[in-house]
């Protein structure tokens, strides 16, 4: 196999490992919300100023885990990935914004181990790049969304070649 012929199938298999870390991130995130208890999180949101705060604290968790799950699967990538940039935009400006770039500030290093401050933006925006890469770039293989592309290519072709045959 030539080095072309590898790069060719490396940018095929490429979005796995993006949609695999993003897909089980926006999972592990609407789990822990789940798990820390919803009205905790409405809490947060509330003492943001975010209207609604419940309402808004069930549509991020909801949106988390299936978004999530969608991703992982490669499914409607193009359609769930709206919802999502605006859940790491609104994250990014209100929460992250005040602790700058960096998602990493050692604040100390004690007997317990290191002390870590706050994280910034920095983490937000390589989901919305990651996002950006599968809506651009395509699902990759093992997809729903490859597999619907695949299906709907051989309904064409085959409606295609029947109607010629027709002809």
């Amino acid at each position: 196999m030539r080095t072309g012929a590898y790069a060719s199938a490396g940018r095929h298999w490429s979005a796995v490992p993006l949609r695999l870390i993003v897909g089980w991130g926006f999972l592990a995130h609407g789990y822990a919300k789940v798990v820390n208890g919803p009205d905790h999180f409405a809490d947060s949101l509330l003492a943001l100023g975010v209207p609604a705060p419940h309402a808004m604290a069930w549509a991020t968790i909801g949106l988390e885990l299936v978004g999530g799950l969608a991703v992982l699967a490669g499914a409607w990538i193009p359609l769930i990935s709206v919802p999502l940039a605006a859940i790491l935009l609104v994250a990014a400006i209100t929460v992250h914004w005040q602790y700058g770039f960096s998602s990493i500030k050692l604040r100390a290093v004690t007997e317990a181990g290191p002390q870590f401050g706050p994280p910034g933006y920095e983490i937000n925006l390589l989901y919305l790049a990651a996002l950006a890469t599968l809506v651009l770039g395509g699902s990759g293989p093992l997809s729903l969304d490859e597999s619907i592309a695949r299906r709907r290519t051989r309904v064409r072709s085959g409606s295609e070649s029947s109607t010629a045959a027709r002809a």
